[in-house]
């Protein structure tokens, strides 16, 4: 499939016949024996099985069969797994940071009145600036206002809507 000169795979349920080969593959899954998984995890992921866990195996090769037809993550969501592993080993191998999609853009004011008094809070490129102290976190300065724990970005109105159906 062609789009804006780009190769990319198909998406489930865009062709009937092939979402019924991949849902064949997974359900057979189910029938075979450990060894057997173990064979087809070393002709789908050219190594050898790391445990002879079936669920494990199952889960895996599930969706090593369903990467290998519809695609993997796309260059962004790999990007933002890779942050968050060096996150996680505390290394930091890319010069990026991960940011909160829900962070307004740096230099953003955001007003909360609370008990009559109006709370101005800056966005800073790492954190967050009120009354000229920074913090890392939407709650911290919420929890300083208030004296109570608060999800920062509800507190400020930030929090993301659920879509009504």
């Amino acid at each position: 499939m062609k789009h804006h000169n780009k190769i990319t795979p198909p998406t489930p349920g865009q062709d009937a016949s092939l979402d019924q080969t991949v849902l064949s593959r997974l359900a057979a899954l189910k029938a075979k024996s450990v060894k057997e998984l173990k064979a087809e995890w070393e002709t789908l992921m050219g190594s050898s099985a790391p445990n002879n866990s079936r669920a494990f195996l199952e889960g895996r090769l599930a969706y090593r069969i369903q990467e290998l037809t519809y695609g993997g993550p796309d260059r962004e969501t790999r990007r933002m797994l890779d942050l968050l592993a060096d996150e996680v080993e505390g290394i930091a191998r890319r010069k990026q940071q991960i940011t909160d999609p829900r962070n307004p853009v740096e230099g953003t004011q955001l007003i909360r009145e609370w008990n009559g008094v109006e709370h101005t809070v800056t966005v800073l490129k790492d954190g967050f600036d009120w009354e000229g102290r920074k913090y890392k976190s939407l709650s911290g300065v919420a929890r300083e206002i208030t004296g109570t724990r608060w999800n920062g970005y509800r507190f400020f109105g930030l929090q993301t809507r659920s879509r009504e159906v």
